[in-house]
């Protein structure tokens, strides 16, 4: 008869092994080491065999996918769905917790806005490859090959002139994100990791106030609602609640501020770390140049402390969304547009330079420009396709405030 403890991984017929049974180290910690491989042989290999989930058959849990526009209900199969079903990575990550920001926020366009999936650790993304490829190929319209494109981050390299107008470029920021190696991500980590990644980043952080760029490293718990306003923090939504990236908020979360103003890294926010560089005009070869040289101060840094950022072969820089997989760079440029906005042809323009726009809650005439991929380009490359985007667009707006027609400017897709 089967043992009905939660925490025995016995089978029918075989004598009761408790985990505190199997488990039991020696009391003499010198002798560990010797006993180290008989304990660690012990361990079930496969992860599932830990957890005693009351679920029933992949078919019968197969999740209700027919309103949901996200990649992940697009790509996800009963097949699939079953080749996953039993897999667990080493932190315990199921592949139901991967899809589960799918589930909570299904989205309500015909056209996919959202990837819909997370990853809880590194792992996932090897684990679950045969989902997470292909919701990156769709999302970054992109194919997976052996070797992710190398990283380039001289700004030098950028070609043209970057000067935006000023009647229409009002804002501009570029933003990356970041995983440190050996922690699971936020949807995922324990505390203990959080408060672990807390201290990583104020030690990396003291270090580049050494290297000439000087600032404030604040946490959020001893941050009054005068301040948080101050850095536009908003407390968390209920979807970040849901799928447990804000669980026991605010603890161990902090935001950086150089004296300056330049530059704000965020930790454990919805990553690891995100490092933000915001202009109030359109000079974005600075705000990218910022985010460069600090960056890549960071990096060393980190690997001095011997938790480099998290790198795969075939997809580079990793985090938790796989929307942001490759280089996890984001250029936004915020542009006044009243003419454009409504053409019929926008979006078929916004597709061919493989940027998108979205309207701002300031103002009605207020839109964010910014590359729709992360994923298949260099960081120079990927600001290069929005200062060529944001380019044609002003100069479209210009046409269409004349009276004039706009369809010889319409580029080739890229």
């Amino acid at each position: 008869m089967e043992c009905a403890s939660p925490r025995c991984w016995c089978t029918a017929g075989q004598g009761c092994q408790s985990f505190a049974t199997v488990f039991q180290a020696p009391i003499a910690f010198p002798m560990e080491t010797r006993y180290r491989p008989i304990l660690e042989s012990l361990v079930p290999p496969d992860p599932m065999s830990r957890l005693h989930l009351r679920r029933f058959s992949a078919d019968e849990e197969f999740p209700d996918l027919s309103r949901n526009s996200t990649w992940m209900a697009r790509i996800l199969t009963p097949a699939m769905y079953r080749r996953q079903f039993h897999r667990c990575t080493q932190s315990g990550v199921i592949f139901d917790d991967v899809i589960r920001p799918g589930l909570e926020e299904p989205g309500e366009r015909p056209t996919p806005e959202s990837v819909g999936c997370v990853a809880g650790d590194a792992q996932c993304y090897v684990l679950f490859c045969d989902f997470f490829d292909r919701v990156i190929e769709a999302h970054h319209q992109h194919e997976i090959s052996g070797q992710a494109p190398e990283g380039d981050f001289n700004y030098d390299n950028l070609k043209g002139t970057c000067d935006f107008d000023s009647s229409y470029a009002v804002r501009c920021e570029a933003s990356v994100v970041r995983g440190v190696e050996d922690f699971c991500f936020p949807t995922h980590c324990s505390r203990g990791e959080r408060r672990q990644l807390l201290t990583l980043a104020r030690r990396a952080l003291l270090r580049l106030e050494e290297e000439e760029l000087p600032g404030r490293f604040l946490p959020l718990e001893e941050l009054d609602q005068e301040q948080q306003r101050e850095l536009n923090l908003e407390p968390p939504s209920a979807y970040q609640l849901r799928i447990g990236t804000a669980r026991d908020w605010p603890d161990a979360r902090a935001v950086w501020v150089s004296k300056d103003g330049s530059l704000v890294v965020w930790v454990n926010m919805d990553d690891h770390l995100r490092l933000v560089s915001t202009r109030d005009d359109g000079n974005i070869v600075e705000a990218f140049k910022c985010v460069c040289i600090n960056l890549q101060k960071l990096e060393g840094f980190y690997r001095e402390l011997r938790h480099p950022f998290t790198w795969k072969q075939q997809l580079g820089w990793v985090s938790s969304s796989p929307a942001d997989v490759g280089t996890g760079l984001r250029i936004r440029v915020h542009l006044r547009l009243q003419h454009l906005p409504g053409h019929k042809r926008l979006q078929d323009v916004l597709r061919r330079l493989r940027v998108c726009m979205h309207a701002t809650t300031e103002s009605p005439a207020l839109y964010c420009v910014s590359n729709a991929a992360t994923f298949g380009r260099s960081e120079v490359g990927l600001t290069q396709l929005v200062v060529d985007g944001v380019k044609l667009l002003v100069a479209m707006e210009k046409r269409l405030e004349d009276g004039r027609d706009i369809d010889e400017l319409v580029p080739t897709q890229k």
